[in-house]
Parts: C-alpha cells; sequence; structure tokens
C-alpha cells in the first residue's frame, strides 16, 4: 500500500509561499500584490484555485510567487510524454513557482519551483510524483555567487545520496538551454521531475531540502548586489538578456506548456515574463567588455571543482 499523504504537500506549499513572499518583501517592507483566483469546473474539466503574488519593490522589479492547486478529467501532454500511459488519466496537481527580476542588472534573476503531481488510473493505487528545482540566470556574473549557489545546492543534495547533486545539476543544465541560441539561459542549479523513488517520505523530504536551499543560495546574493552602481549601459544589457528568459519560457518551458494546455489561468502562468525586455537585431557586445564575458558562463561548468 502506497502512503501518499496530500494533504501534508498542501500545507507546506502554502507555507513556503509565505516564507517567500516574507524574505523578498523584507528587503524594505513594501507587501506583495495577492490575486486570489479559481477555475470554473466547467471549464474543460478543470477545477481548483490559487494565489498568485506579485511586488514591485525597490530591488524587484518584479517578482512573482504563486500557488496553485488544480484538478483535471485529462492529464495535459506535456505532463504525460514521460508516461504515456497515464494519458487520458484524471489528475492533481499542486506547486510553488517563484520568478525574481531584480532591478538592479548585477543581481541575477532567478526561479524556483517545486511542485506534486498525482494521477488516477481507475483500479489501481494513485501514481504520485514530485519536481522542482532552482536555477540562477546573471547578467553580469561573479564567481563567488555562482560557486555559493551551487554549494547550497549540492549540501542539501548531501543527505539524499552522493550522486543527488551531479545528477540534478546536469538535469538543470540539459533542461534550461536553447538549442536555438546554442546556449544555457543561466548558470544552471538543480532540476528534477518524475521523482517517486524510494519513498513518499524521502522525496517530499529533497522537495522541502530544495524549497529551503532556494532561499539560502538567492538571497545572500541579493543582499550582496543590490546596490551594486550602474548605469544606462548595464541596464540595456540587461533588458536585451531578458529576452533569452522570455524565449525559454515560451518555446521550450515544460511549466508554461503544461498550464496552457490544462486550461490554467494565463495571467498567474506568465507571470514568470520581466516586465521590461528589448530585442536588437543582430546585437554583438564588444570585444573584452564585460557583456562579452558572459558568454563564457552560458554552457556547463563544475562550478565546484574550480
Amino acid at each position: 500500500m502506497v502512503t501518499v499523504n496530500r494533504e501534508q504537500v498542501f500545507e507546506y506549499l502554502n507555507t513556503l509561499q509565505d516564507e517567500i513572499c516574507k524574505a523578498f518583501a523584507a528587503f524594505d517592507n513594501k507587501p506583495f500584490a495577492i490575486d486570489s483566483w479559481s477555475k470554473d469546473p466547467s471549464e474543460r474539466g478543470l477545477k481548483g484555485g490559487g494565489e498568485s503574488r506579485i511586488l514591485n519593490n525597490q530591488v524587484f522589479e518584479q517578482a512573482g510567487v504563486n500557488f496553485s492547486h488544480v484538478q483535471g478529467d485529462t492529464l495535459p501532454p506535456s505532463a504525460s510524454a514521460n508516461r504515456p500511459e497515464l494519458s487520458g488519466c484524471k489528475f492533481e496537481a499542486m506547486g510553488v513557482s517563484v520568478v525574481a527580476h531584480p532591478l538592479n542588472p548585477y543581481v541575477p534573476t532567478s526561479h524556483a519551483n517545486v511542485r506534486f503531481f498525482v494521477a488516477d488510473k481507475p483500479g489501481q493505487e494513485p501514481i504520485w510524483w514530485f519536481g522542482g528545482g532552482f536555477d540562477l540566470t546573471p547578467f553580469y556574473p561573479f564567481d563567488e555567487d555562482i560557486r555559493h549557489w551551487h554549494q547550497v545546492a549540492h549540501d542539501l543534495c548531501v543527505p539524499f545520496g552522493e550522486e543527488r547533486y551531479r545528477e540534478h545539476k546536469k538535469w538543470c543544465d540539459e533542461y534550461f538551454y536553447l538549442p536555438h541560441r546554442h546556449e544555457a539561459r543561466g548558470v544552471g542549479g538543480l532540476f528534477f521531475d518524475d521523482l517517486n523513488s524510494p519513498d513518499f517520505a524521502s522525496c517530499f523530504a529533497y522537495l522541502k531540502a530544495v524549497g529551503q536551499g532556494f532561499l539560502d543560495g538567492y538571497l545572500p546574493i541579493v543582499k550582496r548586489r543590490m546596490a551594486h552602481p550602474y548605469e544606462q549601459a548595464q541596464r540595456d544589457f540587461q533588458l536585451y538578456r531578458r529576452g533569452r528568459y522570455v524565449e525559454f519560457n515560451l518555446v521550450y518551458d515544460r511549466g508554461t506548456l503544461f498550464g496552457l494546455q490544462s486550461g490554467g489561468r494565463t495571467e498567474s502562468i506568465l507571470m514568470s515574463m520581466p516586465p521590461l525586455v528589448r530585442w536588437q537585431y543582430g546585437y554583438q557586445p564588444q570585444a573584452n567588455s564585460d557583456e562579452s564575458r558572459l558568454g563564457e558562463y552560458l554552457k556547463p561548468r563544475n562550478w565546484l571543482d574550480e
């Protein structure tokens, strides 16, 4: 008999959303705007709801922390791609997603997500799995920040096996990659999906470690760089590079696809988009500039071995 405590996951995710919002808002004590929503059960067989929280303060040009909990009659293709036998099953999904777009170009953009899926197949026990992770997207990288980020990721993985960090770092490097640009979205972190072994308790513990690890990894970097001086040239480069973020989210991101395919709430799904962005045809940074240096970081590296 498989023991799956959906209520426990639900309560944790709500608590995590509160903790992240509290940490982000503390930079200048400006509260998040809260947008609660629900789905009409008659709409594409989807029911449930959630809460989107948006922050615009002196540090974050826009930060979104979204909680959602939905149930549907048919598992979307993006969620059943690796499990074709579940195509057409009823499902329950809940998760917290975070995207932070700082104002200062020297503070990296960051993303985190933790989620839980349950597929119900008639006559069988529930089929469940966890997924999530976090990644970092700097525009003007600092090696010490990236090593700190990966050290936190490594350390939270240690209790779950000596191969966990290596495997989930590699998965992150491969997932957050733009083939049409031949570059990574950022400097990586952790990514995992379809996690249901060895048991529910162990997988849930890892999910919680990832949730805490995001705060432990990101907040010190924000505090270290948020007052770094910059000029319009750095701001323009930041807006240009944000275009890559948009390209990935709209073309490749499975979370975006799942939300849209399942009939989720569009405004909440697209909260990951930066508030301002620019594209410039044929842009090439000047040789040996700080902007050209970014390209050296957009490929997998073993940061903790350097």
